[in-house]
């Protein structure tokens, strides 16, 4: 049976043994190891991260020299984008609403209701209000492209937002005081996609819209990616009433395609709900539409959906 002064014993050769493992004045080692061999071994892992920084600033510089700073390396049917366009809307719903696609306001006097909607259409048209009051054919990458001209390389078509009606503005608040809001429709950025003409044989297709085969006959009538909107549903189709497109329902082919050109800007489409039914949620579902825009609902391409509800006053 142990007694009580060996457990002593114990305790104290145990702190002996710690204290020597800091320091040890007999052998001069710190932690185990002599001055020398701290020094070496320190050097070492110098010389170790040293190299081993090196070696991976030298893997990505050869790998940045396999990339070009203007265009993406892989693009089209290439990359994981593919060369299938979807489309965008504006305003977008608060960042808290993030995942939501409901535009929900109420009109009337009362900016509060539906202030947030036409200011965020505002921001998003700044760009293109500053590009037009500093002159567009003094820009370095602004080409006026008159007609169907396509801009010169490095350079993209000036769109010009005064041609707008007066019903989608700042001024009128883009409806959204009255109750006749306006949505902002354009295309998602694809590098260098270009869009293509249906032919007379792909305008037999039941699925195209009667509109844009009778634009198609129209002059110029093949130089446009058209654009249509309308309920999902059957009541969504009573319940949306009259819808305006502007400045065109569509977009001319001379906007593209988009090159990473130094502040391009995005062509677009406002669609203007005229009276839509108040107090109703309206699924509306908007298409675009070329030859080489496939649709597909569950995927969302080449089509938008979105959700308008009005409060009435």
């Amino acid at each position: 049976m142990a007694n009580k002064g060996d457990k002593y014993s114990d305790k104290a050769n145990g702190g002996q043994s710690f204290s020597q493992f800091i320091w040890n004045p007999s052998t001069k080692e710190f932690l185990g190891r002599t001055g020398g061999s701290w020094f070496k071994i320190i050097v070492f892992y110098i010389i170790f991260y040293i190299c081993l920084a090196a070696f991976w600033a030298l893997m990505l510089l050869i790998f940045y020299q396999t990339l070009d700073e203007h265009s993406p390396k892989f693009t089209l049917t290439d990359s994981r984008i593919g060369a299938n366009p979807g489309l965008g809307f504006r305003p977008r719903p608060r960042t808290e609403n993030i995942d939501s696609t409901l535009i929900w306001f109420k009109n009337g006097n009362n900016e509060d209701n539906w202030k947030y909607w036409s200011d965020s259409l505002q921001d998003f048209l700044e760009p293109y209000e500053k590009t037009t009051n500093q002159q567009a054919d003094t820009g370095a990458y602004i080409d006026q492209c008159q007609g169907k001209k396509a801009p010169e390389d490095g350079k993209f078509c000036f769109f010009d937002i005064k041609e707008i009606q007066n019903n989608c503005t700042s001024g009128q608040n883009f409806g959204y005081a009255r109750g006749d809001p306006c949505v902002l429709i354009k295309l998602n950025r694809i590098f260098n996609w270009k869009p293509e003409p249906f032919t007379q044989e792909d305008l037999k297709d039941k699925n195209i819209p009667q509109f844009v085969k009778d634009s198609y006959a129209k002059p110029d009538g093949d130089n446009m990616i058209y654009i249509t909107c309308e309920g999902e549903n059957a009541a969504d189709k009573e319940n949306i009433g009259p819808i305006s497109y502007y400045p065109k329902q569509g977009i001319e082919f001379k906007y593209f395609p988009y090159t990473n050109q130094p502040g391009y800007l995005s062509p677009f489409v406002f669609v203007h709900f005229s009276k839509p039914a108040p107090g109703v949620l309206i699924n509306v579902e908007c298409k675009a539409w070329a030859k080489n825009i496939k649709h597909s609902r569950m995927d969302r391409e080449g089509s938008v959906h979105f959700e308008l509800l009005m409060d009435g006053f």
